[in-house]
């Protein structure tokens, strides 16, 4: 009996430590988002465009896709997993739901790429 306690005292300290850690990675990462660099930006979707014009709208969609909502989810399925793993349930739907949403980052990262690629028009 007192084994157990002992045991289930160190998972709720992990846990713990784990939050404590995510939420300082998560402070951080806020931080660095909100960085524009000198200047900020106003009335400016993308550098060079505007919202009225279909690409920089599309190029805003992409990057909020692929910079904010993908790797957030892949960060709260991680701990997801994390959570999981620790109470002795299964964690590789939530390993496998992180990659997925990596992956999705990735894919809408190159069609950023592309469309900044393609944005001077054909020539």
């Amino acid at each position: 009996m007192q084994q157990r306690l002992r045991l289930q005292i160190k998972r709720r300290a992990a846990l713990v430590l784990a939050a404590v850690l995510l939420l300082l990675a998560s402070a951080n990462a806020v931080v660095l988002a909100q960085n524009m660099g000198a200047a900020p930006q106003v009335n400016v979707a993308v550098q060079g465009q505007t919202g009225a014009q279909p690409e920089g709208a599309f190029l805003n969609l992409v990057n909020w896709i692929g910079n904010v909502i993908a790797p957030v989810g892949a960060g709260l399925a991680r701990a997801a997993g994390l959570v999981a793993y620790m109470s002795g349930r299964g964690a590789m739907r939530y390993v496998m739901a992180a990659l997925g949403c990596l992956a999705v980052s990735g894919i809408t990262r190159l069609l950023e790429f592309w469309i900044q690629q393609g944005g001077g028009g054909v020539s």
